[in-house]
């Protein structure tokens, strides 16, 4: 009778399994190396992952709103600054052991952890740099003086057919350089503690750094219309010469067949080096999810191994959050980006509260470079609108 007891459960237990699907929301750039992973994973575990494509931007909207109602994703794949607002809605699951913690870089694993739980398994950081055409620049300026008598030099040449340099200059993460170059920062600290009442977003430095980008609009160099779609759709048609853009960036450029080299972002003025924010990238679990068990599993036990690790970031090339994946990698573009981002590059702070700053910084931006705002004035009221939302 207890051996019929004990097949029985295992059967059970069999298909229960079998019964269990995943289902991972992540953007385009990971669609299909993950689409392979999880064939892999189901054949030697059983067990269906199904990848769905959510546009990078929605990914966390959507799952604020169906996660809570027991939908949406077991697994999404996103941003660490995502942290900090998921866990206070309780959506998010503590990743209890990740293997060979030793492994990573340790600014991806602080990137993921609050209160002192890790609460995703990191994969990549990423952030801006200069990207330059081959075809144009012999050799990347130095300083943003040069970059931008290179520039006008560009626009003259070309007489408008190349733009000398274009980037999503009112997207406060691209020109975040500037703010934190000249002293600016998001939220202080006190006593080791982010400290969300102290924010240095209208400070001198943050207004100097304002500025440098108004110099850029008034010199003719940024449009009232530049964004991200603009300065990628340029970079691809050999139409502009000098972009600020990120890693994940890379396969659509090589894609078009563009000579590009990656540089540091200038120095705001000689001896002031940027500053640009930095982006940890990672899985992260729905903490209602049913699933969340064969989620931890699966992440912990498949995606998290040196090997599916460098297969990721052939798929996808940021800079690998693994010490030992990073020591595989012999590529220039990504070491130049490691080299940049590693030393001057700056996480996002990944408290709630940092949900309320994009829309001000963007507003911010908006006001005092198209709609003619002072800068101390726009930066102020950024600052205010942000301290009304903190509770």
């Amino acid at each position: 009778m207890r051996k019929w007891l004990v097949v029985i459960t295992a059967i059970l237990m069999m298909l229960s399994v079998f019964a269990v699907k995943l289902t991972i929301w992540t953007s385009e750039a990971q669609v299909d190396i993950l689409t392979k992973l999880a064939d892999e994973f189901k054949a030697s575990y059983g067990i269906d992952v199904e990848v769905v494509q959510v546009n990078f931007g929605d990914i966390k909207s959507k799952f604020l709103t169906a996660a809570p109602a027991g939908e949406g994703a077991d697994i999404i794949v996103g941003a660490h600054d995502w942290v900090g607002e998921l866990v206070a809605n309780g959506l998010l699951e503590p990743i209890p052991i990740l293997p060979d913690k030793d492994k990573y870089l340790p600014v991806p694993l602080k990137a993921f952890t609050f209160n002192g739980k890790l609460y995703g398994v990191p994969y990549a950081i990423d952030g801006p740099a200069l990207i330059y055409n081959k075809d144009y620049v012999e050799e990347p300026p130095k300083t943003f003086d040069e970059l931008i008598d290179l520039a006008k030099q560009i626009n003259e040449e070309y007489e408008g057919e190349v733009r000398g340099f274009v980037y999503d200059y009112k997207n406060f993460y691209f020109s975040s350089y500037a703010f934190f170059g000249y002293g600016g920062y998001v939220f202080g600290e006190k006593g080791g503690k982010v400290n969300v009442k102290d924010i240095g977003l209208a400070n001198e430095g943050a207004v100097k750094g304002l500025n440098l980008i108004k110099r850029l609009v008034d010199e003719g160099l940024l449009e009232s219309g530049d964004n991200y779609n603009v300065m990628d759709g340029l970079f691809k048609d050999g139409q502009a010469a000098m972009i600020i853009n990120g890693p994940w960036a890379v396969p659509g450029w090589r894609e078009a067949g563009v000579d590009f080299a990656v540089a540091p972002i200038p120095q705001l003025e000689p001896g002031v080096d940027p500053k640009p924010f930095i982006t940890a990238q990672g899985f992260m679990i729905n903490a209602k999810s049913p699933n969340k068990l064969y989620a931890i599993e699966f992440l912990t036990k498949f995606i998290a191994t040196k090997d599916v690790m460098f297969r990721i970031y052939q798929a996808d090339p940021r800079i690998p959050s693994r010490s030992d994946v990073l020591a595989l990698v012999d590529d220039k573009v990504t070491k130049d980006f490691a080299d940049f981002l590693g030393t001057y590059g700056l996480p996002m702070p990944n408290v709630p509260e940092m949900a309320g700053v994009w829309g001000a910084m963007g507003d911010a931006l908006a006001k005092a470079l198209d709609q003619g705002i002072p800068v101390e004035q726009a930066l102020k009221e950024a600052v205010d609108t942000i301290l009304a939302g903190i509770k």
